[in-house]
Order: C-alpha cells, then structure tokens, then sequence
C-alpha cells in the first residue's frame, strides 16, 4: 500500500470532475463517464488484471489469486452535485493501493482480489440509493425504478440506456460472482463529526443504520395569493411545511434522524396559493423496532397535515432498506487494523448508507472510516487532513491484506 499514491490520484480525480464548485460527478452523466475513464486508465496499467462492467453498470477489476473465493474491495465514484472530494472516491483510491499491491506482489495473492466502483451509490439524479450494489443483491425492486425520472423528466431507464444498460436485466449482475465472494471491505470518510472529536484518524464501523424514504404528494387547489380568503383555502405548500417542522421532533424523540430533504411546489409562484406540492422524506435508525415507529408517527403526521388544510396526499415508497450489522469476526479484524495504524481503537455505527449495506447480508462484510473536517460532507467544503487519510489507508491496507492471505476470521476483537 502506497497511500500517497492513493491521495495523489485522488487530487488527479478532483481536478478532473471536481474544482471549488465541488464535485460534478453525478452517475450517468458525462463528468461520471469521465471520472470511470480515469479509473479504467489506471486499472489497465496493473499486470494481470481484468476489467470488466457488469450488466447494472458497476465497473470490476479482478486479479486471480490462488483460490477462486473473492476478495472485493471498492466503494463508489459518484457523487452528489456540488459534492466533496472524498466521498467514495476514497473507497475506490483505497482498493486500488490494495489490488496494486496484490498486482505486484512476486506471487499470486491467496485469495482472488477484485476492486468494484458500484454504479449510482448517491442516488442523488433519481433517488434510489445503493443502485448498482442493490442490483448486485438481486434486491432492486425493477418495476418501481423503472417508474423514477429525474428534476428534468428524464427516466431512469432511458438515462441508463443511454449508458448501455438495461433496467430489465440489472438483478442479474451478482449472479456469477457472489458465490465467489469471501468477503466485502470499503473504506470511507465518516461523513459525521464523531472520530474528529475524540482526535481519531480512523475508526472501524459496527454497522449500517436502517432507512426510510418517501415521497409525498400533497393535493390542494390553486388560487388567487390576494383574492382568496384564508379560510376558504387548501394549501399543499401549508400541509407540506407542516411535515417538515414536525419531522425533527420524531427523530429526537426516538433518538433517530429525520430529514425532509426536498419541497416543490406548483405553480411556484409568489401570487398563487399552491394547488401541489412534493415533498422527499428521508428517516433513519440503527434499530429496526424505532426506525418503524418513527414511519408510523410521520405517517400520521402527513395524514393529519393534508386533513387540516383540506388537502390530500399520497404516499410513495421511494426506498427501504433494513438497518445492516457488518460481520462480528470482520469488525474484530478491522479494529485490530485500525489499533495497529494509528494507535487507537474506537469503533462507531454508520449513520450513512453505503454499499456495504447491500453486501453485508449476503457475505461478511466490514467498513473503515477516515475522519471528516467538521463532519461536512455532500459539500465542495468536505476534507479530511491529509494525515488522517494516510493512517485511515494504512489501516485498510492492513485489514484488506490480512482477509486476502488468512481469509475471514470469527473473533471478534
């Protein structure tokens, strides 16, 4: 492991899809393209390595070891619009010092090693998160992502076309190779404030918090902003704010997190009452017992919202996915690797989704954070010192090799 190499391609990554407006590499757009270009012109420099893209879009590089059983390494390259530096692309930077090291070793690794950059993690074009590792899972619902279209109406699937793939056939991208898999490891910025403020450059990760998002659709009537009396209106943008002021109180109260990330209103304008308005609900927990409480109390905040306002409002399921343990020997190991690299040992949840929470179910997997400055994150601000970057690289550089040559271990640290 070289980790200055992986923070070199990295600034390189940055200069080519990125800048002080941040990152621009939204998937299935063209800075994205470029971004994988980029990717794919370092991976073909590696001896012995095969790249290939998967029928959901997610991009692989393998090197055979002596077993067939799969070591994957890898986090994503996309990013949210105007997003930082770090996010994901230290995942993939990472694994490619890990698959580089195993490329020039004298021998064959042990285990087989591949690198995936999985397509779409954000979610930030469509709204699906995790699309590509879901689609590898085999647990993308295809009917309601065929029905997801972007802020200008683009679809989903014809944005995916446009890419070479097709939504009909994207569960079928694990099928040849989870069978292989020993294990899944991914390295990411903690995207929170937590190891910065106990003075840690890097931590191992317990698991992945379960999530709720929805989109809701309140229907009013559009009216005169002067000429209609207070009393005589159904205002969706009234009903939709009522949402959002009351979501924090569920999250404190149930010591989870709730987030109405996104309002629209329609017509939009200052002179009319809005006659619409959609509103992106996004709740978060680690136990599954709270995180369904706090769906069923926004549930009947929504409800009791569009009654007040003699609105009503409609529901939609945009994603789900359950709060996600990673493997108890896996977390052992990471811990020790983190010990090992910076002297200390404080592990923490993921409050974040990640790729790893698709994998998680299927094979043993683990996570190490880096920290983050101030815990910014999804912002061109997003940065982590340097030398936290290169002890957090050490540290999964040490856990990648020890699961390559020894395999998955049952005890827990």
């Amino acid at each position: 492991m070289d980790p200055r190499r992986a923070i070199a391609h990295l600034r390189s990554l940055d200069e080519l899809t990125g800048g002080p407006a941040g990152a621009r590499r939204v998937c299935w757009t063209p800075d994205w393209v470029a971004a994988r270009e980029f990717l794919g012109g370092l991976l073909a420099e590696l001896p012995g390595v095969a790249v290939e893209r998967d029928c959901a879009g997610n991009l692989w590089g393998t090197l055979a070891g002596r077993s067939e059983q799969t070591v994957v390494v890898g986090s994503h390259l996309d990013s949210v619009p105007a997003g930082g530096w770090l996010d994901g692309a230290l995942g993939v930077m990472g694994a490619l010092e890990v698959l580089s090291a195993a490329a020039e070793g004298p021998d064959p690794p042990a285990h087989t090693v591949a690198l995936v950059d999985w397509a779409d993690e954000e979610g930030a074009r469509f709204g699906h998160s995790l699309l590509g590792s879901s689609a590898f899972a085999g647990t993308l619902d295809l009917d309601s992502v065929a029905r997801l279209r972007d802020g200008d109406g683009v679809a989903l699937s014809e944005a995916l076309a446009a890419q070479g793939v097709a939504v009909a056939g994207m569960n079928g991208a694990g099928m040849q190779r989870r069978e292989r898999i020993a294990a899944y490891l991914e390295l990411h910025i903690e995207q929170g404030p937590v190891l910065e403020a106990e003075g840690l450059s890097c931590g191992a990760v317990l698991g992945c918090v379960g999530v709720e998002r929805h989109r809701l659709v309140f229907g009013g009537r559009t009216a005169h902003a002067g000429s209609t009396p207070m009393d005589r209106r159904s205002d969706a943008g009234v009903a939709a704010a009522r949402v959002m002021t009351g979501l924090p109180e569920i999250g404190a109260r149930h010591g989870g997190v709730c987030t109405a990330g996104r309002l629209d209103l329609d017509p939009g304008i200052v002179t009319a009452v809005p006659g619409r308005a959609e509103l992106l609900v996004d709740q978060r927990h680690l136990d599954p017992g709270a995180l369904a409480a706090m769906l069923a109390d926004a549930r009947s905040l929504w409800s009791s919202a569009a009654e007040g306002e003699g609105c009503t409002v409609e529901a939609q399921t945009i994603w789900r996915i359950a709060a996600t343990p990673f493997h108890e020997g896996l977390v052992g190991a990471a811990r020790r690797a983190c010990s090992e690299a910076s002297g200390s040992d404080s592990p923490l949840p993921s409050g974040a989704l990640h790729d790893a929470a698709q994998m998680a179910p299927l094979v043993p997997s683990a996570m190490v954070f880096s920290s983050s400055t101030g815990g910014i994150s999804h912002a061109p601000e997003e940065n982590t010192p340097e030398l936290d970057l290169e002890v957090a690289l050490e540290a999964f550089g040490r856990l990648a090799r020890s699961v390559i040559e020894y395999g998955v271990s049952t005890e827990a640290a």
